[in-house]
C-alpha cells in the first residue's frame, strides 16, 4: 500500500517520522523533515507503521548529498543525508522528548532545560576507533567490514570518512593483509578493532579471535607492512554478544593505545572503553567539571579543591583524572579488570592521586559514606535498580550524569527527582555526527 505523506521530524533512530492519513505514526528510512513523499508500507502494527520511500516528490531543504559514497549501503551514518544544523536540532529535540515521554516532564520545563546540542568541529574524520566484523563468505573468501545494523551482513567499503586520518583507509589495508596472512586457513578472527590518534599518532590493531593456536609473528609482520601500527594485540574471546575475554596477547609494539585529552595523557588497553570522539569528549569533561562547580583553566581543570567526589563506571579515568587535577579527592569505581589497570596507570602517569576500587558500582557505593559530589557515566542500559537510591543515601550536593542513551537517562532522571534531587542542567553533546546518537551531560542538585 502506498500513501503520500509529509515527513515531520527525525526519531531517535535512523528513521524519520510522519503520519498516515489515519493519523498513525509511520517511520520512514532515509526521510528528512519537510520531505513530501510517497511511501510504501512494509510493516503495520496496531500503534505504528514502517515504510520505505517509494518516490520523493518534494525533497526537503534540509537534505544534503552524503560526503561518503557508501553511506546508504553501509548504514553506519544513517543521518548523512541531513544538513548538520538539522542533525543538531533533531538531537536536542530527541533529548527534550525523552524527558517528556519517559521522565514525565512538562514540555515547557524540558524545553527550558535542554540546551542546544554542542556541535562537533569535525563532522567527518572524527572517530578514533573503528569496529570491523570478520567472517568467511559462502565461497570461502575472508570478509572484513562493517555490520549493517540489525543484520549479519557485512558491508566492505575500502575507506571510512568518519574515521580520523590515521585509520581512514584501515578497512581495505587490514582486509588485504588478513586475507594474505590467513591464506586458506581460518585463524578464528571474528572482529577487528583499530584505534588511531591525530594527537599522538598512535595506531593500534586488536584482533579478536577464538582461543587456540595462532601464527603470532607471521600475522604481526603482515599487519605491520599494511598499516603503520604502534601496537598489535590479540584478544582471546568467544564469539557472541557476551564476548567473555580469556586473555590478551601483545603481538607487536607497546600493547596499548595512547591519546591526549584535556591536557592529560591516557593509555588504553584493547578491551577497555575510550570515547570515540576525542575533541568532543573534552567538552564532556569541561561540562562535568563546570557542573560540579569547577572550571577549565589555562593549565587544565581547577576549582574543585577538597571536594570528595566518587566517579562510578570510571573506565580508564576520562573523568577521574581531570577531577583529581582540579583538586578533588577522587574515588573511582570500575568493574572491568582491564579498565581498572588502565585507570591506575593513567592516574600515576598524570601524577594525580585517585583511589581506585575494582568492583560493581551498586555494591561498592554504600561503602563510601557521605560524598560532596558524584559523577556517573553508565553503559547504555543506564543505572541498575537501586543505584539512584544508594546515591541519595550518600547525599552528594551535586550529581553529574553522563549518558549515551536518552531513553534510559530519562528513566533515571525520574528516579533522581523522586529521591530528592532536581535536574538543573542538560547539555547534549554531539559525539557522533552523521548518526542519531547523542551524548548528554546533566547535573542534579540536592533539594
Amino acid at each position: 500500500m502506498e500513501q503520500a505523506i509529509t515527513i515531520e521530524r527525525m526519531g531517535y533512530g535512523s528513521e524519520a517520522v510522519g503520519r498516515l492519513d489515519s493519523g498513525k505514526t509511520v517511520f520512514v528510512e532515509g526521510g528528512a523533515p519537510g520531505d513530501v513523499a510517497v511511501v510504501e508500507i512494509v510493516e503495520e502494527k496496531q500503534a505504528f507503521a514502517r515504510a520505505r520511500l517509494a518516490r520523493l516528490d518534494e525533497p526537503s531543504d534540509l537534505r544534503v548529498q552524503p560526503a561518503c559514497p557508501h553511506a546508504e549501503a553501509c548504514g553506519g551514518c544513517p543521518w548523512a543525508h541531513l544538513a548538520y544544523e538539522a542533525q543538531l536540532d533533531a538531537k536536542r529535540a530527541n533529548v527534550a522528548a525523552a524527558l517528556v515521554r519517559t521522565a514525565h516532564f512538562e514540555q515547557e520545563r524540558a524545553d527550558d532545560l535542554v540546551r542546544p546540542c554542542a556541535p562537533s568541529k569535525r563532522q567527518w574524520g572524527y572517530r578514533n576507533k573503528l569496529e570491523l566484523g570478520a567472517r568467511f563468505d559462502e565461497h570461502g573468501a575472508f570478509m572484513l567490514g562493517f555490520h549493517r545494523e540489525g543484520t549479519h551482513e557485512i558491508a566492505t567499503p575500502d575507506t571510512c570518512p568518519v574515521a580520523v586520518k590515521p585509520i581512514e583507509r584501515a578497512p581495505k589495508a587490514l582486509r588485504g593483509a588478513l586475507r594474505f596472512a590467513q591464506g586458506s586457513q581460518d585463524l578464528g578472527i571474528f572482529r577487528v578493532g583499530v584505534r588511531g590518534s591525530v594527537r599522538t599518532r598512535d595506531v593500534e590493531v586488536a584482533l579478536w579471535t577464538k582461543p587456540g593456536s595462532f601464527p603470532r609473528g607471521h600475522v604481526a609482520n603482515t599487519l605491520k607492512s599494511a598499516l603503520k601500527a604502534t601496537s598489535i594485540v590479540r584478544v582471546l574471546a568467544d564469539p557472541g554478544k557476551a564476548r567473555k575475554i580469556k586473555g590478551v596477547e601483545t603481538l607487536d609494539g607497546k600493547g596499548c593505545w595512547g591519546e591526549e585529552l584535556s591536557g592529560a595523557r591516557f593509555l588504553t588497553s584493547a578491551p577497555s572503553f575510550f570515547q570515540v570522539n576525542t575533541a568532543q569528549a573534552e567538552k564532556l569533561v569541561a561540562e562535568v567539571v563546570a557542573g560540579l562547580g569547577g572550571r577549565m583553566g589555562e593549565d587544565g581543570p581547577e576549582g574543585l579543591d577538597e571536594l570528595f567526589v566518587a566517579d562510578l563506571y570510571a573506565g580508564g579515568g576520562t573523568f577521574s583524572v581531570p577531577l583529581a587535577q582540579a583538586g578533588a579527592d577522587v574515588v573511582a569505581i570500575e568493574s572491568a579488570g582491564s579498565s581498572v589497570r588502565d585507570l591506575r596507570r593513567n592516574a600515576d602517569m598524570n601524577g594525580v592521586d585517585v583511589e581506585v576500587v575494582g568492583g560493581d558500582a551498586a555494591r561498592e557505593l554504600p561503602e563510601l559514606g557521605e560524598l560532596d559530589a558524584l559523577v556517573v557515566d553508565p553503559p547504555r542500559a543506564g543505572l541498575a535498580e537501586g543505584v539512584v537510591e544508594s546515591i541519595a543515601q550518600a547525599a552528594p550536593e551535586r550529581v553529574a550524569y553522563v549518558s549515551c542513551n536518552p531513553a534510559t537517562w530519562a528513566r533515571d532522571v525520574e528516579r533522581f527527582e523522586r529521591s530528592g534531587y532536581r535536574l538543573s542542567r542538560v547539555q547534549p553533546v554531539d559525539l557522533f555526527p552523521q548518526t542519531y546518537h547523542v551524548e548528554v551531560v546533566s547535573v542534579f542538585e540536592r533539594e
